[in-house]
């Protein structure tokens, strides 16, 4: 069917819905994200093409043996933690999953009762909607700009900053192998090489690259791989090397939250401004505003 056909069949239908419904459904068709499938662009595709990619190369909990501690620390957590990586499992995703048997929402708390509790998820990845947050809403354009993602795991900071800036030149800093191996493949098979580099590396033997960077993100870097004293040690490499005045820190949870028990000298106010930010750019009802609420951006003073 045509533009034209399309247009009239479209207005037809409208104009046979009763009156009394008419509001409520041209409500739904202003807010709704059923048509997501219509509308996205091709970066939108793309990026939902890597999470395929990725998926089948991972278990489904996204963690790797290699990852000892991190899976102890969620062990550990007062409720039954799952690891729910959000770019690679959408909510949509979860829900298909969870109709198959592969993944539940919920514990039992007695077991053979019908006493339940929501199971809790952590992510160490952005989902697709708070990239697009990120790079259309909290960065300026970063044209000429070297973005360092700290921690950058299965690189979705560095696809996302490929596809959705002008970035110069985006580089992420790994210490486990197995995640810049994956990182690697993805780069070589989306020809991402030409603004894409990962370096397998302690993000504390990279003072340069730090010192030169005009952004860098930080997403639950230290808290499920180091421990405390690890942890208070690289915080504070990253306040000593992260000076150059009037770059920009995006971090997840907040620095007063990551800092927070920790045994450091770090004083943020002569070191950073917290920059507000606006959490109401998508209207839509079905969007994670309490994940945007930990996206927080600081500039260097």
């Amino acid at each position: 069917m045509e533009f034209r056909s399309a247009q009239r069949a479209i207005l037809q239908l409208l104009r046979a819905v009763a009156p009394a419904d008419l509001p409520v459904l041209l409500e739904w068709m202003r807010t709704t994200r059923d048509f997501d499938e219509f509308t996205q662009d091709n970066n939108d595709i793309m990026l939902k093409t890597i999470a395929e990619d990725l998926r089948n190369c991972l278990p489904l909990e996204t963690m790797l043996s290699s990852e000892h501690l991190a899976l102890q620390k969620i062990q550990q957590q007062p409720e039954p933690t799952i690891e729910v990586d959000a770019f690679l499992y959408d909510e949509d995703f979860i829900d298909s999953l969870c109709e198959e048997g592969k993944m539940s929402r919920n514990y039992c708390m007695v077991c053979g009762s019908h006493q339940t509790a929501p199971l809790g998820f952590v992510s160490h990845s952005f989902s697709l909607m708070e990239l697009k947050f990120i790079y259309h809403h909290v960065l300026p354009d970063l044209s000429g700009k070297v973005l360092v993602d700290v921690g950058s795991r299965l690189g979705t900071v560095l696809y996302g900053g490929y596809l959705y800036s002008s970035a110069l030149q985006l580089y992420g800093v790994e210490l486990n192998g197995d995640f810049c191996q994956l990182q690697e493949m993805i780069i070589k098979k989306y020809q991402f090489t030409d603004r894409i580099k990962v370096l397998h590396a302690d993000i504390c033997t990279q003072g340069s690259l730090l010192q030169n960077a005009d952004v860098i993100i930080m997403n639950n870097v230290f808290e499920y791989f180091l421990d405390e004293a690890e942890q208070g040690r690289a915080w504070e490499y990253i306040s000593h090397n992260v000076r150059k005045q009037g770059s920009l820190l995006v971090t997840v949870p907040s620095l007063e939250q990551s800092l927070s028990g920790l045994q450091v000298n770090i004083q943020l106010s002569p070191w950073v401004e917290h920059v507000p930010l606006n959490y109401n750019v998508y209207p839509e009802k079905d969007v994670d505003r309490e994940a945007l609420e930990q996206i927080h951006l600081y500039k260097i003073l």
